[in-house]
């Protein structure tokens, strides 16, 4: 079967630069596109490099009722927050980790699956990321009480070659113990090594009987190309580096030209399929 012609029963998407604008609203042709796909029973499922309290603004407008993938898979949570399945780094690992971020001049924080921990309230783009997630750090002297349950460790830096050469240099030493990959240019996502985007579609393939190649996929960033490689066609925001976009089985426009809604109107629609479920 064509890629014209495979049908899609179920579309994964990432939020930030892809699902909502740059002042992280929703738009009503995306609330309306998301609509469609639930009448049509086309199921809808979020992943997101956010903590679960950071996809709550997206339950209510969306009508989300299927099990989301936080922290790229780190932590599944149902539409009311409750924490589903949690997949922490390995303790041994996390200060390791730590401290290859910081050797690059990245500023790190640490999220467990209900809590966000920095040192410095003036951290690097602190303030930015309480705005998006709706919810205020807690600020610790230090990191080590929580290592045992660190679902994620972020490298947060302005320079975008150091954030780069960092996310090189994790997976070079702990590769096979921790995900590493950039949710943004200037952040560094740290997980557990099955936390990442493609196997979330793994996951959502299992858990709901529907085969990867009747997943559609939509991205922005360079974790989101993971999942582009397991699904069966793959969309890309117009706002997303070339690099990732030739990955993408289609190339849309931006997060503030509603992209997402057009390409699920172009895309998805036309073959769309009732989910199993």
């Amino acid at each position: 079967m064509s890629e014209q012609t495979t049908p899609i029963a179920a579309v994964l998407t990432d939020v930030d630069g892809t699902l909502v604008t740059g002042q992280k609203t929703l738009t009503p042709r995306t609330i309306d596109a998301v609509r469609r796909l639930d009448e049509r029973g086309v199921l809808f499922a979020i992943t997101s490099g956010r903590p679960p309290r950071g996809m709550r603004m997206l339950v209510e407008p969306l009508g989300v009722h299927m099990p989301m993938a936080a922290f790229n898979g780190g932590a599944i949570v149902l539409p009311d927050l409750t924490v589903f399945d949690e997949r922490d780094i390995p303790a041994d690992v996390a200060p390791g980790v730590i401290e290859t971020c910081r050797g690059h001049g990245l500023y790190v924080w640490i999220y467990t699956a209900t809590e966000w921990y920095l040192t410095d309230p003036t951290a690097p783009h602190a303030e930015r990321e309480a705005d998006t997630c709706r919810f205020p750090p807690t600020v610790v002297p230090d990191y080590d009480p929580y290592l045992d349950r660190v679902v994620k460790i972020v490298g947060v830096g302005d320079d975008h070659d150091l954030v780069a050469r960092a996310e090189l240099a994790v997976q070079q030493r702990y590769g096979t113990h921790v995900s590493a990959a950039r949710s943004q240019p200037h952040y560094l996502d740290v997980t557990h090594p099955t936390a990442n985007k493609g196997v979330v579609v793994d996951r959502l393939s299992d858990r709901f009987s529907v085969p990867r190649e009747q997943i559609a996929t939509f991205g922005d960033q360079d974790s989101d190309t993971l999942m582009f490689r397991r699904s069966g066609i793959s969309v890309a925001m117009g706002n997303a580096d070339e690099a990732v976009q030739r990955q993408a089985t289609y190339v849309t426009g931006s997060n503030e030209q509603d992209g997402f809604a057009d390409a699920v109107e172009r895309y998805v629609l036309p073959r769309a399929v009732a989910a199993p479920v």
